[in-house]
């Protein structure tokens, strides 16, 4: 079964979906001006944004014939805490490295 975690990192893993995310960062947009700067289809763009909806990342809704996106950050926030948990074990890695080169540099020759 996959996680809520796994959709949100499926879909931030691609650099056009981040290019999205960052252009609906600035505020909602519709897709047609989304799509605008991709040398790809509209279909696939909305492939992406389909992604980025399953992961919760993104909102659409509709004003007349129009879809407009909205950034639903939220779900970054369980990454954020997945990646702090390995960020303490890196941290703690790393003073043992540096421990280890302070003894050797301290140890006569």
């Amino acid at each position: 079964m996959v996680s809520k975690l796994d959709n949100v990192l499926v879909a931030i893993s691609d650099p056009t979906r981040r290019s999205i995310m960052s252009r609906l960062a600035r505020g909602p947009a519709r897709i047609s001006d989304v799509a605008a700067p991709f040398s790809m289809s509209l279909t696939g763009v909305c492939k992406h944004v389909r992604i980025l909806e399953k992961a919760a990342l993104v909102r659409r809704t509709r004003h007349g014939r129009e879809n407009v996106l909205h950034l639903t950050p939220e779900p970054l926030r369980d990454v954020a805490r997945w990646i702090t948990t390995y960020e303490r074990f890196w941290n703690e890695r790393l003073d043992r490295l540096e421990d280890f080169f302070i003894a050797k540099k301290e140890r006569p020759k």
